[in-house]
C-alpha cells in the first residue's frame, strides 16, 4: 500500500504539476526550489522511509551557496563532522604521512562542510516537507508521454499525469533506463569496487580516517565523531565491474574478502565485521556521462545524469547545484526551452568536476608498487596546512539569482 506523508497541510502554489523520484539529496534539493518557483511538487521514494546514516560526504564551494540560499545552512553547520586527520599507512602498518585533510581534498577549513548523509537528507526534507507531497515506499512503473503530460503508473496501482516528471534516483537511476536504455551505454567504469559498512569502533579514532594501502588494495577506518562506531571502507581494483555480485550481497562478501584475504593490518577484524554488516554498500566506482539529460518532458539530475564519483568528492554538490539549475532554467520556460537552458549553463561545470579524477584523484588508490611509491613521496611533500582557496572546479559556477513567484 503506498505511504503518503501529509503530516502537516501542502501549501504548494497551484501551477504545473510535476513529480520527482527520488528523495535523497538532488529530488528534495529540487522539490525545494520547484515549489518556490510556484510548482506543484510530488516525490516518490522506494524506501519506506528517508534512509539515515551513510557515509559522511561533502558540500563545498558553489554549492554551499545553494543550500545558503535555501537557508539551511547553519542546521548543516551544526552537524559539521570536522574531520581533523587523514593518515596514510604503508602495507606493515607503518605511517607515511599525517595531513589535514583539506591538503588532500582541495577543500577549504572553515568553509566547506563534511556531514553523515541522514543528516544532509533530514535537513532537506524539513525545509519541504509541508509543502511538498512525498509519497514513500512506492515508485514509477512506467512512463507514457504519448499524450500531452505525462502519464505515469506507480508500482503500488495508482495513476496520475503530470506536467514533467524527474530522475532524482541515482546512479543506477530506472528514470533514465526508461527514457535512454541500458545503463551500460552512460557507465564509464574507473576500475575499481568498494565495500563500505560500519563497524564497532575499537581503534581509538576521533574525528580522523586512517587509510591503509597496497597497490591495488584500500582499507580505511573513518571515525567521524566520538561516538562508538566507525565507518570501515574496503576498495579494490578489478578490471571489469562484477555485475553478478551486485545482486548477491552474499557474492560481494565473497569477493571482497577474497581481494583482501591475505592483507594485514587491521583488515581480518574489517573481514570479520563485514560478515555480519546489516548496512553494507557495494558499487564500482563508476561515473555516469550522457550526451543530454532529458528526453521530452522528462529530465534527470544529480547521479542519475552525471554521476562523478567517490573520487572526486563532488557528487553531493554537483546534485545541490544542478537541482538549483534545473528548477531556474524552467522558472519562466516550458519544459524544452527549460530543458536546453539547463544543459547549457550546468554542463561545463558537470564536466570540469567529473575531469577532476584526471588530475590525480585516482592516485590514491595507485594499483602498482612503483605508483603507490609515487603517491606516497607526494603525500609526503604535500603542505600540512588547509587549502586558502580550494579546487577551482567546485566554485567554477556563478548562480543565477532566484526569482520568486509573484
Amino acid at each position: 500500500m503506498t505511504r503518503t506523508d501529509r503530516s502537516r497541510a501542502i501549501r504548494t502554489t497551484p501551477g504545473r504539476k510535476v513529480l520527482i523520484s527520488g528523495a535523497s539529496v538532488a529530488g528534495p534539493a529540487l522539490a525545494f526550489w520547484l515549489n518556490r518557483y510556484g510548482f506543484a511538487v510530488t516525490v516518490v521514494e522506494k524506501a519506506g522511509a528517508l534512509r539515515d546514516g551513510g557515509y559522511p560526504i561533502d558540500v563545498r564551494g558553489t554549492a554551499l551557496e545553494v543550500v545558503r540560499r535555501m537557508g539551511i545552512l547553519p542546521r548543516l553547520r551544526a552537524t559539521h563532522i570536522d574531520l581533523r586527520r587523514l593518515t596514510f599507512l604503508a602495507a606493515d602498518g607503518s605511517e607515511v604521512a599525517s595531513l589535514n585533510p583539506h591538503a588532500v581534498t582541495g577543500g577549504v577549513a572553515g568553509q566547506d562542510l563534511e556531514v553523515r548523509r541522514g543528516d544532509l537528507t533530514s535537513v532537506l526534507y524539513a525545509a519541504v516537507r509541508d509543502d511538498v507531497e512525498f509519497l514513500f515506499d512506492d515508485s514509477i512503473d512506467t512512463l507514457d508521454q504519448s499524450g500531452h503530460g505525462v502519464d505515469v503508473t506507480f508500482r503500488g496501482g495508482s495513476r496520475r499525469t503530470f506536467d514533467m516528471v524527474f530522475g532524482a534516483d541515482g546512479l543506477h537511476s530506472r528514470t533514465r533506463e526508461f527514457l535512454f536504455g541500458p545503463e551500460e551505454q552512460f557507465h564509464r567504469y574507473l576500475g575499481y569496487c568498494f565495500a563500505g559498512f560500519t563497524m564497532r569502533n575499537t581503534f581509538g579514532l576521533t574525528r580522523e580516517t586512517v587509510m591503509w594501502n597496497t597497490p591495488g588494495r584500500a582499507a580505511a577506518l573513518y571515525a567521524v565523531g566520538d561516538n562508538d562506531d566507525v565507518h570501515a571502507f574496503l576498495n579494490f581494483a578489478h578490471p571489469e565491474l562484477p555485475f553478478d555480485a551486485f545482486r548477491n550481497p552474499q557474492a560481494q562478501r565473497d569477493l571482497v574478502a577474497a581481494v583482501f584475504a591475505d592483507a594485514g593490518w587491521e583488515v581480518p577484524g574489517m573481514l570479520a565485521a563485514l560478515r555480519d554488516a546489516d548496512d553494507l554498500f557495494f558499487d564500482g566506482v563508476s561515473q555516469i556521462r550522457m550526451p543530454r539529460w532529458s528526453s521530452g518532458r522528462v529530465a534527470l539530475v544529480g547521479d542519475a545524469a552525471y554521476a562523478p564519483s567517490f573520487l572526486t568528492g563532488q557528487g553531493t554538490s554537483l546534485a545541490l547545484v544542478g537541482a538549483y539549475m534545473l528548477a531556474a532554467s524552467l522558472a519562466d520556460r516550458d519544459h524544452a526551452a527549460g530543458f536546453a537552458a539547463y544543459e547549457h549553463d550546468t554542463r561545463e561545470f558537470v564536466t570540469v568536476n567529473q575531469d577532476q579524477v584526471g588530475e590525480g584523484d585516482a592516485t590514491l588508490f595507485p594499483t602498482t608498487a612503483r605508483a603507490l611509491e609515487q603517491r606516497n613521496d607526494m603525500l609526503r611533500n604535500l603542505s600540512a596546512l588547509p587549502s586558502a582557496e580550494g579546487r577551482p572546479a567546485h566554485s567554477a559556477l556563478t548562480l543565477p539569482e532566484f526569482t520568486p513567484m509573484t
